[in-house]
């Protein structure tokens, strides 16, 4: 039962799964191998998920744990190139004026550019709340730790990308 309910939920959100990884890495070979350490882990693991209302903040701190390890893994600079990270990404339908599109497009390379320069653990909060729309106390339990750390992070993570799109870089 629990094995086809984690089936049926890393089906139907692969592609935030892939997103999330991928902006970890900023590779798409390196963010399909994450997945999959992750599907696997997961898998391997399910029994040990103690209530199936629990199955998206275990699989994605499984996600965000692979991510994060393969990172120190590979102790290497990891390239990123901002228009298939823009596309994958985008959400957006097509517009009749394209200078707005431009603009739009030219305004998301922007954020994903302040948004390489966080640390990690800043990163991770800023996409789980506003990427993937959880709540501070999801992130909490997503993260393993308490919804103040998590308010304080998102804060001073939302300031640095202030600062970042204002051109006062701050690394």
């Amino acid at each position: 039962m629990k094995e086809e309910l984690l089936i049926e939920y890393i089906r139907e959100n692969q592609k935030k799964f892939y997103c999330i990884a991928f902006s970890y890495v900023k590779s798409e070979a390196a963010a399909l191998d994450i997945i999959q350490e992750a599907v696997v882990k997961a898998l391997e693991n399910i029994n040990s998920l103690r209530k199936i209302e629990y199955l998206r903040t275990w699989f994605y701190r499984i996600l965000i744990n692979e991510s994060i390890n393969y990172i120190r893994k590979n102790k290497r600079i990891l390239l990123f190139d901002n228009n298939e990270l823009i596309q994958d990404l985008s959400i957006s339908e097509q517009s009749e004026n394209s200078m707005t599109e431009l603009e739009n497009q030219e305004t998301k390379k922007e954020l994903f550019k302040a948004m390489d320069l966080l640390e990690p653990k800043l990163r991770t909060i800023v996409i789980l709340r506003f990427y993937e729309d959880l709540k501070i106390k999801e992130i909490a339990d997503i993260t393993k730790t308490n919804e103040n750390t998590v308010k304080t992070r998102l804060y001073k993570a939302l300031k640095i990308l202030k600062l970042n799109l204002e051109g006062e870089i701050y690394a």
